[in-house]
């Protein structure tokens, strides 16, 4: 995947991530300093999944950059079956300065990003979530003051975000633990590759099926629900095998005292997580939640500040006669 597109955090170098950290806490700490950064770009935002966090941040972040953003809901697009992700791409190159997806096959944004000749910033797959692991990182960031070196514990299921939380945490020199259910894991895949990372970062991995291991003096204690969208069905089964993985006050003090909590949410209370945790003072999931503005922001502007549509300003004015 060549640099013009944010589809996988495993597509950039280490130093490319810190980059990207790097201007979200510019953005973050002088906001007025980039305004106008992106002034009469368009970000066309492409919605097969709903979302709260990744519509309103993309929305006021294109916008507080100066620029415009497009919603395009699956009525308009329905890729792949009204029109295909080449044609998608092909139109959208010539009239947008970059495309935001928030799908579920991983192929469509990758495809997509092929095809286009614009940037293409992947907004969730079913396979990763990059822009949530670059918020979670900002926050562990300004939280811990550093991320080499610190534990995370994801303790859950083995989704696309446990495959994005490892992929940064390799790239960043973090120890990071996925404590899941055996059958349940991120795949072989992506552990194949953090692994390879994290031997030429200082970084490491660990998989498990011990939660309480996996907590255990850790500086960063993550979970996500267990039932993403599309599994609907398969919630209860879910519930009874995920039931010891519940993150609450016992397996919570097994962690560092100064240890934070962090969900990517939407939360399901009760289940993954419970009020005393997610609602204690150790709890920084609305600051994480805010990141997603600034870091989405600065992967905006690394990459859209450059972008030009096909031929810009090198189009010839047809010669028409005029009648007489």
């Amino acid at each position: 995947m060549i640099e013009k597109d944010f589809v996988s955090i495993s597509d950039f170098t280490p130093q490319r991530i810190r980059q990207f950290l790097h201007v979200a806490t510019q953005l973050k700490v002088r906001p007025n300093a980039y305004r106008g950064a992106l002034k009469a770009k368009t970000l066309a935002m492409i919605f097969e999944k709903p979302s709260l966090r990744t519509r309103v941040s993309f929305d006021v972040g294109i916008e507080e950059l100066g620029g415009h953003p497009l919603y395009l809901s699956p009525a308009e697009i329905n890729l792949g079956k009204r029109e295909s992700v080449y044609d998608v791409a092909k139109n959208l190159e010539r009239m947008v300065h970059g495309i935001m997806i928030r799908t579920f096959a991983h192929e469509v944004v990758v495809e997509l990003a092929r095809h286009a000749n614009i940037p293409v910033i992947n907004g969730l797959t079913d396979y990763c979530h990059p822009c949530q692991a670059m918020a979670d990182y900002l926050t562990m960031l300004e939280v811990k003051g550093r991320i080499a070196g610190l534990k995370v514990a994801y303790i859950g299921d083995g989704n696309n975000v446990a495959r994005s939380l490892m992929f940064a945490g390799a790239q960043l020199g973090a120890n990071v633990w996925v404590a899941t259910p055996v059958g349940f894991e991120p795949g072989s895949d992506a552990i194949r590759w953090t692994e390879k990372r994290c031997a030429d970062t200082h970084a490491s991995f660990t998989l498990t099926s011990d939660p309480e291991l996996a907590a255990s003096d850790a500086d960063v204690v993550y979970t996500d629900v267990w039932t993403s969208m599309g599994q609907e069905a398969e919630t209860e089964a879910r519930k009874k095998v995920f039931a010891p993985y519940q993150v609450n006050t016992r397996l919570f003090a097994r962690a560092k005292p100064d240890a934070i909590f962090l969900h990517c949410l939407p939360a399901h209370r009760g289940d993954e997580v419970t009020d005393d945790v997610i609602d204690s003072p150790r709890s920084f999931v609305f600051q994480q939640a805010e990141n997603r503005l600034h870091a989405q922001k600065a992967i905006m502007v690394e990459l859209m500040k450059w972008a030009q549509m096909p031929e810009e300003g090198t189009v010839r004015e047809p010669r028409l006669e005029l009648v007489k």
